[in-house]
């Protein structure tokens, strides 16, 4: 008798947890995803980005800063990413700060790179940020 009011009591209790679990396991897969990322150094440690990255509503947005000294050669930053089971790029120059954003639909990953004092010179290591 006693073992039966105890499996009875244990189903009770795990027929309550369960049904509390749904909605905030519903919540948690809705949620964002958000990754910091930086300070990413060009070469020769004249010029850094760094920025945050998330996913929601089927998009992925990206928010990223550029820092390096104002007047004379800029700085550049290069996105590279999978969309759609395609490869695509593309960069933006700063000179002084720059804050900045982009997003798209359907991107998987994202890397990411930054140069300074020309769109090919001094780029620094490749960051792979989502």
């Amino acid at each position: 008798m006693r073992k039966t009011l105890a499996i009875i009591a244990l189903a009770g209790s795990m027929a309550v947890t369960g049904i509390a679990m749904t909605p905030a396991a519903q919540a948690a897969t809705q949620s964002t995803t958000t990754v910091k990322w930086g300070k990413f150094f060009s070469s020769d440690d004249k010029a850094y980005t760094f920025g945050k990255t998330w996913q929601a509503g089927g998009k992925v947005f990206t928010r990223w800063y550029g820092v390096d000294k104002v007047g004379g050669k800029k700085g550049w930053v290069w996105f590279e990413y999978y969309q759609n089971g395609d490869w695509h790029k593309f960069s933006r120059s700063f000179d002084g700060k720059a804050v900045e954003g982009w997003h798209g639909r359907g991107i998987t990953k994202v890397y990411t790179f930054t140069c300074w004092a020309g769109k090919f010179d001094n780029c620094g290591r490749k960051y792979r940020i989502i």
